[in-house]
């Protein structure tokens, strides 16, 4: 569990976070959401500790980020998992090179045992037939998946994904979305999303946060979204038509299931 508590975030005098307390919770998909230039991307980069907050707290399963010296810092990041936009992988190293990279930097294993992680790691994510491929032979989804490996090879407590759908077709972006679910199920993760990809919070929304002008406007499930009461967030998630629709229906099926 991860737990932001009255996080304050300025920069050249622009209050960009201003007191947002949430809670990321272990074994969850935890998603983040809000428009461009919400504070959104600002949260999660001073939750990973790039950002350092000007007051408040961030606390790592009872350990308080903010008072860690750089070596404590550094010591954290090997339990982190990192999901990049745009996967971020090295093009001159194979798919499975790349996914045994951090376990080249930050493990002691021996090189038989990082090979055999990274193979697990590869098959987890149904890329066990691309291994000796350069991610410019593979496609972008399965580039993805190919990070997805890399960040869960050093088996993190924390994964931290940034727009993991951006670039890819709806399909693809729903196989993105149940692999990062069912991972973070399947090892107990505390996984944070930053997300705009309306598709996701409807599939994979466990626990989100709606950030709405450096404040927390709005916390709950996908469940709880058709129902929040927060005019900024229903602005927010039923700007197309597709998803008026949605809610639409949403409460027929509920004045149904009352009769």
């Amino acid at each position: 569990m991860i737990e932001v508590k009255h996080a304050i975030k300025s920069f050249d005098g622009n209050t960009v976070l201003k007191d947002v307390s949430t809670v990321f919770e272990t074994g969850k998909t935890n998603l983040i959401i809000g428009q461009s230039g919400s504070g959104k991307t600002v949260l999660m980069k001073s939750v990973v500790g790039i950002h350092r907050i000007d007051s408040g707290e961030i606390v790592y399963d009872g350990r308080d980020i903010t008072q860690m010296k750089r070596t404590e810092l550094n010591l954290l990041r090997r339990e982190i998992g990192m999901l990049f936009q745009g996967s971020a992988l090295f093009d001159s190293m194979s798919v499975l090179e790349n996914v045994k990279f951090p376990l080249d930097m930050f493990s002691d294993m021996s090189e038989e045992e990082k090979i055999e992680r990274a193979k697990f790691c590869l098959e987890r994510v149904e890329l066990s037939h691309a291994i000796n491929l350069a991610p410019s032979e593979i496609s972008g989804g399965m580039q993805k998946r190919a990070a997805i490996a890399r960040a869960i090879v050093l088996n993190p407590k924390y994964l931290f994904c940034d727009e993991p759908n951006s670039g890819l077709d709806p399909k693809t972006s729903l196989l993105i979305d149940q692999l990062i679910q069912d991972i973070t199920h399947e090892f107990n993760i505390t996984t944070i999303v930053n997300t705009h990809d309306m598709n996701s919070v409807m599939e994979i929304g466990e626990n989100i946060a709606f950030i709405c002008k450096g404040e927390k406007a709005w916390q709950g499930t996908k469940d709880d979204i058709f129902d929040t009461g927060c005019e900024p967030l229903e602005d927010f998630i039923f700007a197309s038509n597709l998803f008026k629709q949605v809610k639409k229906a949403h409460h027929i099926f509920k004045d149904e299931k009352k009769k």
